[in-house]
């Protein structure tokens, strides 16, 4: 059944290498937002757990029927409802790697889509550094999910600063942008917000970015401010300073209409 409009929710967490606490969490919030009137569930990138890089690999796990995702899949079917599980230690054919997954969850509990991260954070500032490739195996294929007729883009935190990724998704036929992260918070601060906007903006989509928020450890912080924005830029639902979710509803007459009145889509020279 195809939905003119739906209802989206963001969930953002903090989590840590508790992985049972998260799952608690994962669930006791989805079912709050579920109860609010959502339908699409999302959840930040390592939701199911937040340490360092080389502890992921303890986690790795086959995404069909892992720790990390049988319980939204029973959660789905349950409640129909979908999830979009924003990023998880897959298990690859090595032992040193994983894949950073998101996993699309239909409302009957099976899988709609899986995307692997493709843009890996290997960063070296002074107030920060990271190297996700040490123990991430980067994907390689742009993944477009469909859902109820709505078709949506996905991507994982680091992605966000690529918008290549995302004019590509909306060729596919991307209406709506995923972009589940766990933005640091030095980043954030200053880089979080406006990067959602515009990818919304340039490629005129709804987003839906579920973060994780701040201090996971005495290494780590996150930025949080999980946020809703519609495809003229316009933040329609945030997160506050805590763990919760934001809800709000994405319109296809609304997307048309910016799309039509202001046709950049298609007044594109460049490839």
């Amino acid at each position: 059944m195809s939905l003119e409009s739906i209802n989206v929710a963001v969930i953002q967490l903090t989590c840590t290498e508790n992985t049972q606490d998260n799952m608690e969490k994962v669930l006791r919030l989805s079912k709050q937002a579920i109860a609010a009137g959502a339908k699409l569930i999302t959840l930040p990138e390592n939701y199911g757990f937040l340490g360092g890089e080389e502890e992921k690999l303890a986690h790795a796990q086959d995404i069909d029927d892992g720790p990390f995702i049988e319980p939204l899949r029973r959660l789905a079917q349950a409640h129909q409802v979908g999830i979009l599980a924003g990023g998880l230690p897959e298990k690859t054919h090595t032992k040193d790697k994983v894949f950073n997954t998101a996993v699309f969850i239909a409302e009957d509990g099976s899988t709609l889509a899986t995307y692997r991260k493709i843009h890996l954070f290997d960063i070296d500032l002074r107030e920060a550094s990271f190297k996700e490739s040490s123990h991430v195996a980067a994907g390689d294929q742009t993944v477009v999910a469909t859902f109820h007729g709505w078709k949506i883009g996905m991507s994982i935190c680091y992605d966000l600063r690529f918008p290549e990724l995302y004019r590509k998704l909306v060729q596919e036929g991307a209406q709506i942008l995923c972009i589940p992260a766990a933005f640091t918070l030095h980043t954030g601060k200053d880089h979080w917000q406006p990067l959602i906007q515009c990818r919304a903006i340039e490629n005129q989509a709804y987003v839906a970015a579920p973060a994780q928020f701040g201090r996971h450890s005495a290494k780590r912080a996150s930025w949080g401010k999980s946020m809703l924005v519609d495809p003229w830029g316009t933040i329609i639902g945030q997160a506050k300073e805590a763990e919760g979710f934001a809800l709000a509803r994405f319109e296809k007459s609304y997307l048309d209409q910016v799309r039509q009145g202001l046709p950049a889509l298609s007044h594109r020279r460049l490839n």
